[in-house]
């Protein structure tokens, strides 16, 4: 499938510290990479329906939904429930931990998780319960010298703690958050209270302990959280990693994907852009077409080792002229 660039995408809001390195709030603005699909095609032209690309400028995402979480059910019942307190950082239900359970035994039938390189989180309490419980290790056995992805009991959530051995990095990302102020369900705790609770994800890209980008009385513009989003996805290039699982929210998915895909067929377009369910994953290609990423390719081979002739025989007769052959 193809989600096609924007024209111009929109300025990135709220960098307010110093650059700092691998970061994503430290990246200019720049063209956008593509999410690849291909639309339409014709009896006459192949390349209308399909597409060739470098494979080291491309990297393969996996995007989930965090599992349901205790706003979800209040606010189904009552759109002002959002606004209650009680909500803050919104943990998992027991129905959403059950979706997790399922989802991680499709990635684990279907082969994903001995394919990914880097989990990139949300750091709120659903999206980090969502990513360790999906993506982590097993159960963590006590007297093992790594620290757990998850303590016992993390944020009322009656489960064992969950290890992280044999599984891949996890990082905690700002960029990747839902839609910032007014919601408390949407407010982060301090970074060393997850760090209690998450000892083995990784927080060094936080710049703040505490959450300075909510605000109380001020929700983020739809256009605001799509253009913090397309930098995300530009930051990605960034990353040496090529197979990524980006655990995040509803809101950030829906209207950063709505930025693609605008020259797709439409049932594509629909593929990419609807919202997410709780805990549903979509797999999709990002496409470096605007030169972003700058690593090498390692599958490429040069060839021609040891040296030797190698004209092509169709060179050849454009060298030789006088020597073709006649039919």
């Amino acid at each position: 499938m193809t989600l096609c660039s924007p024209s111009s995408p929109p300025s990135i809001p709220f960098v307010r510290s110093p650059p700092r390195s691998n970061s994503p709030h430290n990246h200019p603005r720049r063209s956008l990479p593509t999410l690849r699909c291909a639309s339409g095609f014709s009896d006459m032209d192949v390349s209308a329906g399909s597409t060739l690309y470098p494979l080291h400028r491309c990297k393969t995402v996996h995007l989930v939904r965090h599992a349901q979480g205790i706003h979800n059910v209040e606010g189904e019942k009552d759109f002002k429930a959002y606004m209650s307190p009680e909500l803050f950082d919104a943990h998992l239900t027991p129905l959403g931990w059950d979706q997790v359970n399922n989802l991680r035994q499709h990635v684990n039938r279907c082969g994903l998780t001995k394919k990914i390189d880097l989990v990139i989180t949300s750091p709120l309490l659903r999206t980090m319960q969502t990513a360790v419980g999906v993506f982590g290790g097993e159960s963590y056995i006590d007297g093992i010298n790594v620290p757990p992805l998850m303590v016992e009991n993390a944020g009322n959530s009656f489960r064992p703690a969950i290890s992280s051995l044999n599984c891949p990095p996890f990082i905690a990302v700002e960029y990747c958050r839902e839609h910032l102020g007014v919601h408390p369900c949407d407010k982060r705790r301090s970074i060393t209270e997850y760090r209690s609770l998450f000892p083995a994800i990784d927080f060094s890209l936080i710049e703040n302990d505490e959450d300075v980008l909510w605000e109380a009385d001020i929700r983020e513009r739809n256009e605001d959280l799509a253009a913090r989003g397309m930098k995300f996805i530009n930051w990605l290039w960034t990353r040496k990693e090529k197979e990524i699982a980006i655990v995040t929210h509803s809101g950030f998915l829906y209207h950063t994907l709505s930025m693609y895909g605008k020259n797709c067929h439409p049932s594509i377009k629909d593929e990419i852009c609807k919202h997410f369910a709780n805990c549903e994953l979509r797999s999709m290609v990002l496409v470096d077409r605007s030169m972003l990423g700058s690593d090498p390719s390692s599958s490429n081979y040069p060839g021609k080792i040891p040296q030797g002739l190698d004209r092509p025989s169709d060179v050849a007769n454009e060298k030789h002229p006088e020597k073709k052959l006649h039919t």
